[in-house]
């Protein structure tokens, strides 16, 4: 199979995104739920094609504090993957999960170990869906957390994701518990991987 470009891509393809971005954001919504212990709901994910510099404004602008959540994967595809989600709405996740919303603006390191922890849980969802609709074996790593500003966040994998040109993947996903947290996933599979995964899904 020869190089190909995220422009390439056929339709099946994306249809075949928008169903991992469904099962993904439901598996994560599930996980969320039991981790909270109350209902969480969530909105139709959105799947979109970007060009990277479209992100940043998607997100509220480059200047927006987020809490990105990054992690490598290995396996039978190779890439990495990333999960963000606006500051408050992060602060807000692990005031549920700890049982009490904290006043400081910035992050004790239990809060942070904490939502290492749902990033940890929500990117699981995704991989595994990624994992059940091809069949392949997929491991993640030690997830990374960083709080920063989107266009910081948004520069590692960028500089990454510049071999397979400038158009990215996203699934935007909106739960809902008291208030609606916006959530955004990133999948970058290095080029060969995306031909694996093709393959897998019987398009390659």
């Amino acid at each position: 199979m020869g190089e190909i470009t995220l422009e390439e891509m056929s339709a099946e393809y994306f249809d075949v995104l928008k169903e991992l971005g469904n099962i993904g954001a439901g598996n994560a919504t599930t996980a969320l739920a039991q981790m909270m212990q109350c209902k969480v709901d969530m909105s139709v994910p959105q799947v979109k094609l970007l060009e990277f510099k479209e992100l940043g404004e998607l997100m509220g602008g480059e200047e927006v504090i987020m809490a990105g959540i990054y992690l490598g994967i290995e396996g039978d595809i190779t890439g990495s993957i990333m999960f963000l989600l606006e500051k408050q709405a992060a602060k807000h996740l692990v005031g549920k999960l700890m049982g009490m919303e904290s006043e400081n603006a910035e992050f004790s390191e239990m809060e942070f170990s904490a939502l290492k922890e749902v990033g940890n849980i929500i990117t699981g969802a995704y991989l595994n869906s990624l994992s059940g609709l091809t069949n392949l074996v997929i491991y993640p790593s030690v997830p990374d957390l960083c709080v920063d500003m989107a266009g910081a966040i948004l520069s590692v994998p960028a500089i990454q994701f510049g071999a397979l040109g400038d158009k990215i993947l996203l699934i935007q996903t909106q739960f809902f518990d008291e208030m609606v947290l916006d959530g955004y996933f990133i999948l970058i599979p290095d080029l060969d991987s995306y031909g694996r995964i093709l393959s897998a899904l019987g398009l390659g």
